[in-house]
């Protein structure tokens, strides 16, 4: 078996969408899909590219993939990677793939100077939790988590 990471092109756009409808899904949240798969593409490929995507293969078969983008840190006054999206296919876990996906992305972060990788879990996935934990990630118990969209995004851009 061999485990491979690649960035992703214009013609995986199909392939992202369908992993992020998987990913949705199992989280149970495929109700809040809601992405014009062009504007995805736009977003993803286009003259300002908002994430960057890797695919994680299985013998040359796309089992996997990351979707992630840049922060910052200012007490470090470094970039960070910030990890939005990670899925596996539920046939393809335990490979090593997900781990070999977190790890590239350790090694992008290194080689850009990053101060850190993070990302978030739903408190409910502990299966995800015990694997990240195992791999020296820590849960950050004292920060929560806050969000305004939808209506309220625009009302407060107009406040």
């Amino acid at each position: 078996m061999t485990l491979s990471i690649r960035p992703a092109t214009p013609a995986d756009l199909p392939l992202i969408a369908e992993f992020i409808r998987d990913l949705a899904a199992y989280e149970q949240l495929a109700h809040e899909v809601r992405f014009d798969e062009a504007k995805l593409g736009a977003n993803l490929f286009g003259p300002r590219p908002y994430a960057e995507v890797v695919i994680g293969e299985i013998d040359g078969s796309p089992q996997g993939f990351a979707l992630f983008f840049h922060n910052f840190s200012t007490f470090e006054g470094r970039p960070g990677i910030y990890l939005e999206d990670l899925f596996v296919r539920p046939e393809a876990r335990g490979s090593g793939l997900g781990k070999a996906l977190l790890s590239h992305l350790a090694k992008l972060g290194v080689e850009r100077g990053c101060a850190r990788l993070e990302w978030s879990v739903l408190d409910w996935n502990t299966p995800s939790i015990g694997f990240y934990q195992s791999l020296g990630a820590k849960l950050m118990d004292e920060w929560t988590v806050m969000r305004v969209d939808g209506d309220a995004l625009t009302k407060l851009a107009v406040s």
